[in-house]
């Protein structure tokens, strides 16, 4: 059992450069995306956007670093890193966010630490989200 355990930790889910791809992804592992892709994308693992990388739709996943593009709703129930050529459109909601200098990131990020969780623990009195506009 623990080996199976072990090449599930290390195995890598791709979308390399030069692949368009559109329809819905879900995982049990990391993945990485260096070409186009386009719908949901569902991972307990790491998401990992490259420079030339292009996401647009819905993502949930454990960790997300972005260097490439995405449009859309970005759930990450840990934490987001934001490199210094990423460009991010839409809404994001994350654990932690980390933003190199020159990242684009327009919309609106909430705070929240578990994804089932995301909006009630993030209520303020009035019953609105609080929120951060970038």
């Amino acid at each position: 059992m623990a080996r199976q355990t072990e090449a599930t930790d290390n195995a890598i889910n791709r979308i390399v450069e030069g692949t368009r791809f559109e329809g819905d992804i879900f995982c049990e592992s990391n993945i990485r995306i260096d070409g186009t892709f386009k719908g949901n994308l569902e991972s307990t693992g790491r998401l990992v956007i490259g420079v030339k990388g292009h996401i647009e739709g819905t993502v949930s996943c454990g960790d997300c670093e972005i260097e490439g593009s995405l449009n859309g709703k970005l759930v990450a129930r840990e934490k987001v890193a934001l490199k210094a050529t990423a460009k991010v459109e839409g809404e994001v909601y994350y654990g932690q966010l980390s933003i190199e200098t020159g990242a684009e990131l327009s919309g609106t990020c909430y705070l929240g630490t578990k994804v089932k969780d995301i909006k009630s623990s993030n209520q303020s009195k009035s019953g609105q989200l609080d929120e951060k506009t970038a």
